[in-house]
């Protein structure tokens, strides 16, 4: 009865081993769903957002102009969390609200992630 038992342990311990493998190179593979897609993105950015903010996420003279930000090369996930905050009406703008009340999830990530993949170069004055 011993010998069963040191057979079972062995038998656990590498079914564990070899989920503890899995999970380890999996969690470097980058997980697809999460990230979007450019072209669906630019998609959205020409047909909802340029109005205002431009393809390139240069503020253009659409709706507020003064005040409509330049949203080039900003950061995806704080693109994602204010369309979201915009769409819950946790951030009430009368026209942000709307358009991001029109995009699903998908297209949430998708619009930040071609805004977020715009490069810029910085050049400090001379």
């Amino acid at each position: 009865s011993n010998y069963y038992y040191k057979f079972y342990y062995v038998k656990m311990s590498t079914k564990f081993f070899k989920i503890f493998i899995i999970l380890v190179i999996t969690s470097f593979i980058p997980n697809i769903s999460f990230s979007g897609d450019l072209m669906l993105g630019k998609e959205i950015a020409t047909t909802v957002c340029s109005t205002c903010h431009g393809l390139d996420g240069k503020a253009t003279t659409g709706g507020n102009s003064a005040i409509t930000p330049n949203i080039t090369a900003q950061q995806k996930d704080y693109l994602i969390a204010k369309l979201k905050d915009y769409k819950s009406l946790k951030i009430d703008h009368p026209q942000m609200s709307l358009i991001a009340q029109m995009l699903n999830d998908e297209d949430i990530e998708n619009v930040s992630e071609w805004y977020s993949s715009i490069t810029v170069e910085i050049k400090l004055p001379e």
